[in-house]
C-alpha cells in the first residue's frame, strides 16, 4: 500500500548529508513495513528485531564503536555491510537501549552507511538517555493511514489526486463530492491502521474489520504493561477508554473516577508519548508561536485513530450505514476527530503533531473554535460543524476579536467561500496546508 513516507525514506537514502534514522509512531502504523519496503532499493539488507533475537543484544553492550558491531552483525546475519549498498535496519530497537545510544557514533564514525531504526514506545526509551544523539539522529514521524492513503489502497488515486485539486474557488462536481462523502463514511469506521485498511481493501467486509480492529485494541492494550513500573495498567486502560469516551470536549480526569490519583495525569502522559493519544491544547491564540500561550491545565485528548475510537465508544454501525450526511457527519465527535487525525498527518513528519484550540467562558457567552493553527506566519481558526449547514458565531467573534481576515469551516459541504469563511469538506482536511497557501 502506497505511503506518503515512502517518499520521505527515499529523498533520506539520496541524501548525502543524511543522518542515521529513526521512524517513530505508535504500534500497528506501518513502520516496518514502510523501511522493508525502502530495503528493497538496495541490495542487501541486514535486518535486526530485537525484541526477537535476543543474540544481537550483546553486540551493543560493551562498545557503542558501530565497526565491530556490524562486522559481527554481518557474521551473525550472513550478510555483508557494504556501506552505500546495505541498509542496516535496527528493528524494535527500543528493546535494547544500547543500539538506540549507538545511533549517535553510526553518524560519526560510519556516515556512508544507511542505518534506519523504527520501534513503538520510544520515548520511554529515549528519556533514560542522556543526550541522545542531538544534532546527529534524524526523526520521522508516522501515523495511521490518511483518508487519501486509504483510497489509494481501494486503488481510487484518481480520486485522490482530484480531491487534492479542490479549492473554495473550484468546487468538485456534486455526483464526485456525494461519492467522496461516502467513501469517508466507511473511512472512518475503518480507520487508517494497515491492517484494517489491506483487510477492507481485499474483502469489503465491515464486520470482519471490526473484529481486525478489536484485535488491534488487544494488542495496543496488552503493550501497557511495558508501562507497569511507570502506572498501574487498569489506569492506562482507564485513560484509554476515556480518551474516547470524552471526544470533542475538554477532558476532565474526575470523570473518570472520583479517585484524584496521579497516576491518571501519568497515564495520559505516557499514552501521548506512544503515540496512542493526541493532546489538543487550549489556546488564547492573541499572537505567535500557539504554544506559548497555552493553559496546561485545559486541553482534549483526541484518540490517534477514528476506527480504533468507534470501537472503544461503542458507536451503532447500522445507524452510521443508514443515516444521511447531514445526519451523520458530525454525530458525536467523530468529524471533529477525524479532522485531528487529518490535521496531524498534515504537519511536518520530522516533528510531533501540534494541534490547539481555543474556548472563552464568560456567564451568557461561552465560545469555542474546535482547532487554530498557524501557516505561513498567521493564525487560522478552523472550526467543525454538523452537516452542511450550522451557525458560526464562535468562529467570527474569534475572527473579530483577533482582526483576522480568513477562517475554516470543515464540514459535508462542498469546496466553497463566503467572505473571510473558507468552505473545506471533511474528506480534503489533511490537503488544509496547500489550500492554505493557495488563499494567500
Amino acid at each position: 500500500m502506497k505511503r506518503r513516507m515512502s517518499s520521505k525514506l527515499l529523498e533520506w537514502k539520496e541524501d548525502k548529508d543524511r543522518k542515521p534514522l529513526l521512524l517513530r509512531g505508535a504500534r500497528q502504523v506501518g513502520k516496518t513495513y514502510l523501511i522493508r519496503e525502502l530495503g528493497k532499493t538496495f541490495p542487501y539488507v541486514l535486518e535486526v528485531n530485537f525484541e526477537m533475537d535476543r543474540r544481537a543484544h550483546r553486540f551493543f553492550a560493551d562498545s557503542l564503536d558501530p565497526q565491530p558491531i556490524v562486522e559481527k552483525l554481518s557474521l551473525l546475519y550472513n550478510t555483508p555491510v557494504v556501506p552505500g549498498e546495505t541498509l542496516l535496519f535496527l528493528d524494535e530497537v527500543q528493546a535494547c537501549p544500547d543500539a538506540l545510544r549507538s545511533l549517535r557514533f553510526f553518524y560519526e564514525k560510519m556516515p556512508a552507511l544507511h542505518v534506519a531504526a523504527a520501534g513503538s514506545l520510544l520515548e520511554l526509551a529515549i528519556a533514560k538517555i542522556p543526550s541522545f544523539g542531538v544534532g546527529r539522529i534524524a526523526s520521522l514521524f508516522l501515523y495511521p493511514m490518511s483518508f487519501f492513503e486509504y483510497l489509494d489502497a481501494l486503488g481510487e488515486s484518481r480520486l485522490a489526486r482530484h480531491i487534492s485539486e479542490g479549492r473554495p474557488d473550484r468546487p468538485l462536481d456534486p455526483a464526485i463530492h456525494d461519492k467522496t462523502l461516502e467513501r469517508i463514511r466507511v473511512y472512518q469506521m475503518i480507520g487508517g491502521l494497515p491492517e484494517a485498511v489491506r483487510y477492507y481493501a481485499e474483502r469489503r467486509d465491515l464486520l470482519g474489520c471490526q473484529e481486525i480492529i478489536d484485535h488491534l485494541i488487544t494488542t495496543l492494550s496488552d503493550d501497557f504493561a511495558k508501562f507497569e513500573s511507570r502506572v498501574p495498567v487498569e489506569k492506562l486502560t482507564e485513560v484509554f477508554r476515556a480518551a474516547a469516551q470524552q471526544g470533542g470536549g475538554k477532558f476532565v480526569y474526575s470523570r473518570i473516577s472520583a479517585d484524584r490519583s496521579a497516576h491518571y495525569r501519568t497515564a495520559l502522559d505516557l499514552l501521548v508519548k506512544a503515540g496512542l493519544v493526541y493532546k489538543v491544547h487550549h489556546t488564547s491564540a492573541r499572537g505567535l508561536p500557539l504554544g506559548a500561550q497555552i493553559n496546561d491545565r485545559r486541553f482534549k485528548a483526541a484518540l490517534f485513530d477514528t476506527g480504533i475510537y468507534q470501537r472503544l465508544s461503542g458507536l451503532d454501525l447500522a445507524e452510521r450505514v443508514t443515516l444521511n450526511h447531514d445526519e451523520l457527519i458530525n454525530r458525536g465527535a467523530m468529524a471533529e476527530l477525524s479532522v485531528c487525525a487529518a490535521l496531524a498527518v498534515a504537519g511536518p513528519e520530522h516533528r510531533r503533531p501540534e494541534l490547539y484550540y481555543w474556548h472563552r467562558e464568560q456567564r451568557g457567552a461561552n465560545a469555542e473554535v474546535d482547532y487554530v493553527t498557524a501557516w505561513d506566519g498567521r493564525i487560522v481558526p478552523v472550526e467543525v460543524k454538523s452537516g452542511s449547514r450550522g451557525a458560526m458565531q464562535s468562529l467570527f467573534l474569534f475572527l473579530e476579536e483577533r482582526g483576522l481576515d480568513l477562517g475554516v469551516r470543515v464540514s459535508a459541504e462542498n469546496f466553497g467561500r463566503y467572505g473571510k469563511l473558507a468552505v473545506v469538506p471533511i474528506y480534503a482536511a489533511e490537503n488544509l496546508p496547500a489550500i492554505l497557501n493557495d488563499l494567500r
